[in-house]
């Protein structure tokens, strides 16, 4: 398993820009495919974005396309969320996660996480 630190969270006015960082501690890391997900008050965790071990292919929530960006840097083991456009509907606690293999979008496919860094979008 990959130990995953996030960090970059706070709270930014609706319309700003926050960057999240995911440092991950293993040697392999160029062969994870790593997503994040949110968890907002009172919902479930939900799928955010995903990036595949070589950076080629990358999903989206609909919600986020356009507004989120997904990138990665094998080389410092580190995966990074650009959020621009930020909502009150962004406000969530966000999660790196890691997992061998090809990008996935759910949950459960996903065997490492992070312990989550808090957004909050003020109106």
């Amino acid at each position: 398993q990959v130990q995953l630190v996030e960090s970059g969270g706070g709270l930014v006015q609706a319309g700003g820009s926050l960057r999240l960082s995911c440092a991950a501690s293993v040697p392999t890391f160029s062969i994870y495919a790593m997503g994040w997900f949110r968890r907002a008050p009172g919902k479930e965790r939900e799928f955010v974005g995903v990036i595949s071990s070589g950076g080629s292919n990358i999903y989206y929530e609909e919600s986020v396309k356009g507004r989120f960006t997904i990138s990665r840097d094998n080389a410092k083991n580190m995966v990074y969320l650009q959020m621009n456009s930020l909502k009150p509907e962004d406000t969530a606690v966000y999660y790196c996660a890691g997992r061998l293999g090809i990008a996935r979008t759910r949950e459960v496919d996903f065997t490492s996480w992070g312990q989550g860094t808090q957004v909050t979008v003020s109106s």
